[in-house]
């Protein structure tokens, strides 16, 4: 069984190119799955599947360029290593400013390519381990109250309890037992990883309407 964290994509739309992509996966034992075109990948692509795309720069039809941007606006980008025979230089800027891990030119050394594919596979499972956190987060803070969330903001402004009190119209006491209550909601040992797990949610300010602030990906 392959020891490798996913699966390497390979669109490209020449049958040579795709079969000799294969091999040469097939015999460092990562497993890959081809596709001709880049509409034949979006119709079969599972963004739950981990891995990572070797994709042609030029296709007809929907381009590389053209199919990365259409996975970013459907927010299911995963890495991408793209592949071309020509070395224009406004085609990787553009690449690598649309998030792709590499730029390789055909003909490349068969190792580079494994390289390249190895850190795809990296930045793969760093990126799902950090929406995982993320999404555990986020279900943590959906346990709190409205008024705790208030809470919850004032300590993440770094106001004291005192000061938290008047500003929620209560007392200290009550805001001891609310801050004590959220600590224990988003099971953290202390007031400065507490506020280290809010900004990680992207809570960076105090709520006055008892809602959750916006979370930012």
């Amino acid at each position: 069984m392959s020891d490798h964290p996913g699966t390497v994509f390979v669109i490209d739309d020449e049958a040579a190119m795709r079969k000799a992509l294969a091999r040469l996966l097939a015999a460092a034992g990562i497993p890959a799955a081809t596709f001709a075109s880049a509409p034949e990948f979006l119709a079969a692509y599972d963004p739950a599947a981990p891995g990572c795309l070797l994709l042609d720069l030029a296709m007809p039809g929907l381009n590389g360029l053209e199919l990365q941007q259409a996975l970013l606006a459907r927010g299911e980008a995963p890495p991408i290593v793209f592949l071309t025979g020509r070395a224009e230089v406004s085609d990787g800027i553009r690449a690598m400013k649309g998030g792709a891990c590499e730029f390789l030119t055909k003909p490349f050394e068969d190792d580079v390519l494994i390289a390249a594919v190895q850190r795809a596979f990296a930045r793969d499972a760093a990126e799902r381990a950090r929406r995982a956190e993320l999404a555990d987060i986020r279900r943590r803070l959906a346990t709190l109250t409205p008024r705790e969330f208030q809470v919850l903001g004032c300590v993440v402004a770094g106001k004291l309890n005192k000061q938290t009190a008047a500003e929620l119209g209560t007392v200290e006491k009550t805001i001891k037992v609310h801050r004590a209550r959220v600590i224990e909601k988003l099971q953290v040992q202390s007031l400065a990883e507490l506020v280290l797990l809010a900004h990680r949610a992207g809570l960076t300010v105090a709520g006055g309407s008892g809602s959750p602030p916006a979370a930012k990906d």
